[in-house]
């Protein structure tokens, strides 16, 4: 593989906790990585998301959420600044509106927030990122193992069919909540 220029892992110009929370980008590989790692951190709360809400007896809204949260991570690994932007609107409005009805605030919110954030950032600065080098090419997408065909394959072909549904959902989906978390603040306070 090393003949080819290919190696099985992709070299990143900064460390993981770095890239997590304050990324920046040199190369087409950490263009590439950061990509994939806010597809990964969408796709797995959303699944947990899916399973906790479908057994806690909420089977309309789990699915809603999953399609809310793994899209905009579909969207997010193909650099759309809309899919992080809504991501990051949507868990907020949650955490901070939810916080109010239920009570209390949770150090991991405030972690994940801040790692949607970066996200954000990330997809930003990916979004507008330009190879001017061959060094800056970004890498092949394999799709060898099943991990990279989830990460890689699936999320360029998904989003060019599904992009402007996503707009529309997205944006209706996030009016729903906000407006359902509100009557729901309102009723607490009024209380």
């Amino acid at each position: 593989m090393q003949t080819l220029g290919l190696s099985d892992s992709t070299p990143r110009t900064e460390s993981r906790l770095k890239s997590l929370f304050w990324p920046s980008i040199q190369t087409g590989s950490d263009v590439d990585y950061l990509g994939a790692q806010g597809y990964w951190f969408c796709t797995i709360p959303a699944l947990l998301s899916l399973v906790v809400l479908i057994f806690s007896g909420n089977s309309i809204l789990g699915p809603l959420i999953f399609l809310f949260y793994y899209i905009g991570g579909v969207g997010v690994r193909e650099r759309s600044r809309y899919a992080a932007a809504v991501v990051l609107l949507m868990y907020v409005a949650d955490a901070v509106l939810g916080d109010a009805v239920v009570g209390g605030h949770s150090v991991v919110k405030i972690l994940i927030a801040a790692v949607l954030f970066s996200n954000l950032r990330a997809t930003w600065i990916a979004s507008s990122w330009k190879p001017d080098s061959e060094a800056g090419a970004s890498p092949p997408r394999l799709g060898d193992p099943w991990s990279d065909k989830f990460a890689d394959e699936l999320p360029a072909f998904f989003w060019a069919k599904v992009r402007l549904l996503y707009y529309v959902f997205s944006a209706g989906f996030l009016v729903f909540i906000l407006f359902g978390l509100a009557v729901l603040f309102s009723h607490r306070v009024s209380h």
